[in-house]
């Protein structure tokens, strides 16, 4: 079936202009103009646009008052495209993709920028770019719809490139609108838990103390936000540490451990959420972190500085609705192991996963004598990796049961160490170890999710929340299997949550409900009161949606434990 859908691309030619002309040229006369958004409101709605950058574009766009339904992220796609072909590393620019699809030589990518809390309203990217032409922006678009159609599922990579770019467009909007922040009451938090300040700019009041606290347990001067200084300390008291981690001191004989635990919980919101962080990241009652779709090998979202994805749950406090509005707070419920299911075609496990009630539990009665605790254990080990102990008897027992689905972790992970390309189902692809060349050819050696293969732990050192993830290049060959073990999984489920997205984002198109915030299995949409049981239906509504686009008609099923509250920390 062809799509219709009219397609206009828009470039700027950096010299002030704004071009834009149809894909096909069947569908109108080119434009010229001094302002995009002239262009946005003279083609039909519904129209998908085709850009470089959504992020250099569509702030432009937003901040004069013009939206977009659907658009293709050139950068964005030509990432994907080049790590499902194996050439992780090569520069992903507009300017690049055209350089290779004429020969000419390929320019370094722009240098990542910086977080500046203090121009969240720029209305452009302020990296150096090389200016696309039009016609070249229309000529790469055309390669990259070649290039889908050549790898092993054509219709999963566009969705994949579709639903990537959407994301792009929800990030733009959720970055103008802002999360509500109530700078009073995270005042008052930070005066509470910490005590005042004192003048000159010193710790405040409550650290002060707890620190002199430590020190007297040592008899002597110690500094407990320098690691090392604390080390030595215990060292000095007859006490080998490695590192200063709780689960390292906590068990520990020492009158310095209470208040040393107590000092490093409130110096981690002091640092990362105190009062320098307010008068950075907080303006006009909203909290603006960039957020960036796919800054991780998995896919997952991060920001780029704020912090906005480990927001401690006392500091949730200030994050309140404005007067009148609802904070409608949505949880996918054990998201990651449904995913399996999905994507395993295991027939039992889509028959638990087909449950709305909790899936541990349903699992527990499947072979695990209706222990939960085990049964959960047992699910997470198959998807981390973690097979030793009895780790390894509660997934023996889970591979009697649901013996597909740990198949397709199992051979993800053998993937890995063998050093092959390894895709989520929509395609998404995790690189190859260092030193092991420009990997398989698309849609050749790797494990792909056509052929059958196959929460709760530590998130992979590569998910960091702030800036643009490093590539991956652990040569452990058991490290790596199993990562890849986990990526399958975790990868699909990121891959799923882009759908959730943009569906919702139709879902809510004519209501004043905005998106303003997301993390992993977590939407927070904020909305007049009597949008809120609104809101909440077309939540649920599309997870179902997405489930069914991403992995067509299977049981599984994908709900959602949802609070609709004035402040987010009521909702957990």
């Amino acid at each position: 079936m062809s799509d219709r859908t009219p397609r206009w691309a828009l470039a700027e030619d950096g010299d002030g202009w704004w071009h834009a002309a149809p894909v096909d040229p069947a569908d109108g006369a080119r434009m010229r103009v001094r302002d995009p958004a002239e262009a946005i409101r003279a083609t039909p709605p519904g129209t998908r646009w085709v850009w470089r950058s959504t992020a250099a574009v569509y702030p432009r766009l937003l901040a004069a008052g013009a939206t977009v339904e659907r658009c293709h992220d050139i950068e964005a796609a030509e990432l994907l495209l080049l790590a499902h072909e194996g050439r992780f590393g090569e520069p992903r620019s507009a300017a690049a993709a055209w350089a290779r699809l004429t020969g000419a030589p390929v320019p370094p990518d722009p240098p990542q920028r910086a977080a500046d809390p203090r121009a969240q309203d720029s209305l452009f990217d302020p990296r150096p770019t090389t200016p696309v032409p039009l016609d070249a922006l229309i000529a790469v678009h055309a390669d990259q719809a070649k290039r889908q159609g050549a790898t092993a599922h054509p219709d999963r990579m566009r969705l994949l490139v579709a639903a990537e770019s959407a994301a792009f467009l929800v990030a733009a909007e959720m970055n103008r609108a802002g999360l509500p922040w109530r700078a009073d009451v995270h005042r008052a938090l930070l005066t509470e838990l910490l005590g005042e300040r004192y003048a000159g700019g010193g710790e405040p009041r409550r650290l002060a103390e707890l620190a002199d606290r430590v020190s007297a347990a040592f008899g002597r001067r110690v500094r407990p936000d320098l690691p090392a200084d604390v080390v030595k300390a215990f060292a000095g008291a007859g006490i080998k540490l490695k590192s200063t981690r709780r689960w390292e001191i906590q068990e520990l004989d020492h009158p310095a451990v209470e208040p040393l635990i107590e000092y490093k919980k409130l110096y981690r919101i002091y640092t990362a959420h105190g009062w320098a962080w307010l008068a950075d990241w907080v303006r006009d009652g909203r909290f603006r972190p960039e957020f960036i779709p796919g800054g991780t090998l998995t896919g997952r979202w991060v920001t780029n500085g704020g912090g906005a994805l480990q927001i401690p749950k006392v500091i949730r406090r200030a994050v309140v609705a404005d007067p009148g509005w609802r904070l409608v707070v949505a949880d996918a419920d054990q998201m990651e192991p449904r995913v399996l299911a999905a994507i395993s075609r295991d027939p039992a496990f889509m028959e638990v996963a087909g449950e709305a009630s909790d899936l541990y539990t349903a699992v527990s009665r499947q072979g695990f004598s209706g222990d939960r605790d085990k049964a959960k254990l047992a699910v997470l080990g198959a998807v981390y990796g973690q097979t030793s102990g009895d780790g390894l008897k509660n997934l023996a027992a889970l591979r009697r049961r649901f013996p597909r689905a740990v198949a397709y972790v199992d051979d993800a992970a053998k993937a890995g160490e063998e050093g092959r390309l390894v895709r989520t189902w929509l395609g998404r692809t995790c690189p190859p170890p260092a030193g092991s060349g420009e990997g398989d050819e698309a849609g050749d050696g790797g494990v792909d999710p056509g052929e059958g293969y196959g929460e709760g732990g530590a998130v992979p050192p590569q998910d960091r929340e702030d800036g643009w993830t490093p590539s991956y290049a652990s040569t452990n060959t058991r490290a790596r299997g199993r990562f890849t073990r986990n990526f399958v999984v975790q990868g699909s489920a990121a891959d799923w949550a882009l759908l959730l997205l943009a569906a919702l984002r139709q879902a809510t198109a004519g209501m004043r409900a905005e998106l303003v915030f997301f993390q992993h299995d977590e939407v927070i949409v904020h909305c007049p009161a009597e949008e809120a049981e609104a809101v909440v239906a077309a939540i649920r509504a599309a997870g179902e949606r997405a489930g069914r686009i991403a992995f067509g008609d299977t049981p599984v099923r994908f709900p959602f434990t949802t609070a609709v509250v004035e402040c987010y920390a009521d909702a957990k």
